[in-house]
């Protein structure tokens, strides 16, 4: 089944690579016009900005840090001003931040983590909102991670920040849901991106990761991007204040697979 987006505008924060990039791409494959935010390597933000123009689709490019509201609102300033306004938008810009126990935590450091995860990702979906809102239409797709439920030792911030993702989706699909609007979080797994690639470059560590996953592999960029355009579009109309787990069963703690 092909899924139409046509006409419907989109922003993807933290599109210029991994899951970011593969959903952007996604959408304007689907007929979306995009812009790809980004905050570094703006020739990385060209090139997906470049591929969606070539598929026939309008693509901005906008540097911007997301844990920066007057920056978020220009942003969206921007969009209004080239396409007046917004359809869809996917909150994916976050980092893991550095692996620190919590009793030896550097609190700036804990704080980047959750300016960007969490205060950024509210900072685009209240921009995102004021205008969904006004025409009563849109989705917000907010990308947290299996760890909003599972704990990850070392990564407090990270795990709080995901967490705290998932039931601002929730709040923020109650508050918008009597005018049309939708959202929802999107929820990976074990993805294989650059990020990661110390896990699976690494034999042993991609073998103890493996154990983790019933389905014994990990996760490709477009796995997530094929989910984020079925819930941007109509296939998802009655679905809002969920978390779609993408994870190979990740989360049904596979331990007990053979009864604990």
């Amino acid at each position: 089944m092909n899924i139409s987006l046509k006409g419907k505008r989109a922003l993807v924060t933290g599109a210029n690579s991994g899951i970011g990039k593969a959903v952007a791409l996604a959408l304007g494959a689907s007929g979306a016009k995009v812009a790809v935010n980004y905050i570094v390597h703006p020739e990385a933000a060209q090139d997906v900005k470049q591929t969606i123009e070539k598929e026939g689709q309008e693509a901005l490019a906008i540097q911007t840090d997301v844990s920066n509201p007057s920056q978020v609102s220009e942003m969206f300033s921007q969009i209004d001003k080239a396409w007046g306004g917004i359809d869809i938008l996917v909150n994916n810009a976050g980092i893991d931040g550095k692996h620190m126990l919590s009793w030896e935590a550097d609190i700036e450091s804990w704080r980047k983590v959750i300016n960007i995860n969490l205060i950024g990702a509210f900072s685009c979906a209240s921009e995102a909102l004021r205008r969904m809102v006004a025409q009563k239409s849109g989705v917000i797709i907010n990308v947290t991670s299996v760890h909003e439920v599972i704990a990850w030792s070392g990564y407090s911030a990270y795990t709080a920040a995901k967490a705290g993702l998932s039931m601002l989706s929730k709040t923020l699909a109650q508050e918008a849901a009597p005018y049309g609007v939708r959202v929802l979080s999107l929820a990976p797994g074990a993805i294989k991106t650059a990020i990661n690639q110390n896990v699976w470059s690494n034999a042993e560590a991609l073998h103890d990761l493996l154990e983790k996953i019933p389905l014994k592999r990990m996760g490709n960029t477009d796995e997530i991007a094929k989910m984020a355009v079925v819930l941007a579009s109509d296939l998802a109309s009655y679905l809002t204040g969920s978390s779609v787990f993408v994870d190979g069963a990740m989360t049904d703690y596979p331990d007990f697979s053979h009864g604990g």
